[in-house]
């Protein structure tokens, strides 16, 4: 056949565009796919070729510019008319390899070009840097990889579709997510330190364990926690009488506090994901370091780089009127009201009172039951998370019993995907993360030499399974019954029941740190919506918001308050790896009015709260 028998001289690609016919790119296609099963014999894919051509040229229709797609479908068609079937199945595998990596392609430059896009439209006052978008396209590219590459293909679907969420997924193999640094241990376990520190004063102490905060910022992803901060300080005070006093110990702190805030200038993220620990030191070194924390905040009008304070509440320490640190208690409440700055755990809950070292971090995550070392959550922290749509199983079930069934395999699965982030994770050696293990940061990683797997320290981790949409969900599956409290609180103890009582099955099965969490506020979330009122359109109360909720949102006025504070209630007891709560209160509220609300929250065994303003302050 010459070039002139050919009707079609022209093929529209699959962008539109339109490229001069060459057969010899179809000869190649089936010549690759031959030679995959054992076949050499180029002349027979020329044949095939002749025969595609014939195919097409009696089939087209006049006037009509072939497509690459169809070109394909009748090689595909041809292969196994002539016998070829092993040829064709290697052809089909083939085009679905070169359409899986033609499509990653295009869905990866599509990401890229949104990041471009919304860093030129941001503010003068916050806009992303040079670097922070290609951190951001490196994240992509990760994401895309992973998916593409690493995960079992039904773990890889249910996160695309959006059944559950992997979080920092770019991340994947690379580090674990939190850790609660256990600062006095860090002194135990390297007594040289002291030594080194000791003539050079308290400042110069504070600066070189500020060196040492870094170095875990730099190994992890997520959030670092200085937990009992206050009591360490005034430790730390105690040693250096000669430097302790009041004006140079501000003086330090105020260095210590100017070092974090100046590398969020440089962050990626244009925060630095560092919170830490106040409120339960009564010593007057304690007190005086727990006041310069919370002054800092309310003199600053600007908190997007300030570390978040966690101010824990223990009743005989601060939280009741006569505690000795109920003043620091207060002045917290004045910031808080302000700008949402500090938040606050309570460690008087059925779950926090057992002096079980429970440790939060700043949106609500919890770290304290181990099965393989000391509880308590310093030296630890969470290892990676995933979070449940709870509301698309309900949109697809529709009915209470199959939502459970369904319930069952997706917990399943979920649980197989963090195992299989857990596997590989381990294959990182001490080395790897040269600070948060190779210094023994993180409990069980003491006597780990660099070319060591960091599993065995990786089994203190702990990995959460969180939940997001269980009001949603009340509405879906009982839409005659949503006025009845009764019912409705049936419904939330039986799915967090359900829940709970199967993450602890799997710490029994694998003997691993599972937990169940209702912290996921994350704003990526936002795409469980978008495809969800894609595939099921526009639900009153359900789809037709940005974010589904994490939880049932308290104000101080509300009418069914006391509705909310039982179902809240139930989802911290529950939910052991954490809760994160939102109270939304006016702004200039008096803090003891609002103290006795957060009273009333403790008495209803709510483990962490943040306040939300209505309005910003001004």
């Amino acid at each position: 056949m010459t070039k002139e028998d050919i009707p079609f001289p022209e093929i529209r690609k699959r962008d539109g565009r339109i490229a001069p016919f060459d057969k010899k790119k179809i000869t190649e296609a089936i010549f690759k796919a031959a030679r995959a099963v054992g076949g050499e014999n180029y002349s027979l894919a020329e044949e095939l070729t002749e025969e595609v051509i014939k195919y097409l040229s009696a089939t087209r229709v006049p006037g009509l510019i072939p497509t690459v797609e169809e070109i394909q479908d009748v090689v595909e068609k041809i292969l196994i008319e002539k016998g070829h079937a092993r040829t064709s199945k290697a052809y089909i595998l083939y085009r679905d390899k070169r359409t899986r990596i033609r499509e990653a392609k295009s869905e990866l430059m599509d990401v890229v070009k949104d990041i471009l896009v919304e860093g030129n439209k941001r503010t003068e006052e916050y806009s992303y840097s040079p670097a922070q978008k290609m951190h951001k396209i490196a994240l992509a590219a990760s994401q895309k990889y992973y998916l593409d590459n690493l995960l079992p293909p039904d773990i890889a679907q249910a996160h695309r579709r959006g059944s559950f969420h992997i979080h920092q997924l770019g991340y994947y193999s690379k580090t674990l997510d939190s850790l609660q640094i256990d600062l006095p241990g860090l002194l135990k376990k390297n007594p040289g330190l002291l030594e080194k520190f000791s003539p050079i004063g308290f400042y110069s102490t504070l600066m070189n364990f500020a060196g040492v905060v870094q170095s875990s910022l730099n190994d992890l992803f997520g959030e670092q926690h200085l937990p009992f901060l206050d009591r360490f300080l005034g430790e730390l005070i105690r040693r250096f009488k000669k430097g302790g006093e009041h004006a140079l110990v501000e003086d330090s702190l105020r260095s210590f506090l100017r070092y974090f805030r100046n590398l969020s200038l440089f962050s990626c993220e244009h925060n630095i994901k560092l919170s830490l620990g106040l409120g339960l030191d009564s010593s007057k070194e304690g007190r005086l370091c727990s006041q310069f924390f919370l002054n800092e905040l309310l003199s600053q009008k600007d908190h997007s780089n300030m570390p978040r304070i966690i101010f824990t509440l223990r009743k005989g320490v601060n939280f009741l009127p006569n505690d000795p640190n109920y003043d620091l208690f207060l002045l917290a409440l004045r910031s808080a009201l302000r700008s949402g700055n500090p938040v606050f755990c309570f460690m008087d809950t059925s779950f926090n009172s057992l002096g079980n070292g429970a440790c939060y971090f700043a949106g609500g995550l919890r770290v304290a039951e181990n099965r393989h070392g000391r509880a308590g959550g310093e030296g630890r922290g969470n290892i990676c998370s995933l979070t449940i749509n709870l509301p698309r199983l309900a949109l697809t079930t529709r009915d209470e019993e199959l939502f459970f069934v369904e319930l069952d395999r997706l917990l399943r699965l979920g649980v197989r995907q963090l195992l299989h982030r857990f596997e590989v994770l381990t294959a990182l050696r001490c080395r790897d993360l040269p600070s948060v293990m190779g210094k023994g940061f993180y409990m069980g990683s003491e006597n780990l030499t660099p070319e060591d797997s960091i599993r065995e320290a990786l089994k203190n981790g702990v990995m959460t399974i969180g939940f997001i949409g269980l009001p949603e969900v009340l509405r879906l599956l009982l839409p005659e019954k949503r006025d009845n409290n009764e019912e409705n609180l049936r419904l939330v103890v039986r799915i967090l029941d359900h829940m709970s009582k199967r993450v602890l099955s799997f710490c029994e099965e694998y003997d691993l740190n599972f937990a169940l969490s209702c912290v996921s506020n994350d704003r990526r979330l936002q795409y469980f919506t978008e495809r969800d009122r894609e595939e099921f359109g526009i639900i009153k109360g359900v789809t037709d918001k940005e974010l589904y909720s994490t939880g049932f949102v308290l104000f101080q006025e509300d009418e069914g308050l006391d509705k909310k504070i039982a179902f809240e209630g139930q989802l911290h007891r529950y939910c052991l790896a954490g809760c994160s709560s939102k109270v939304f209160m006016m702004p200039g509220l008096d803090p003891d009015g609002s103290a006795d609300f957060l009273r009333r929250l403790s008495d209803s065994d709510i483990g962490y709260v943040s306040i939300n303003t209505f309005f910003p302050y001004d």
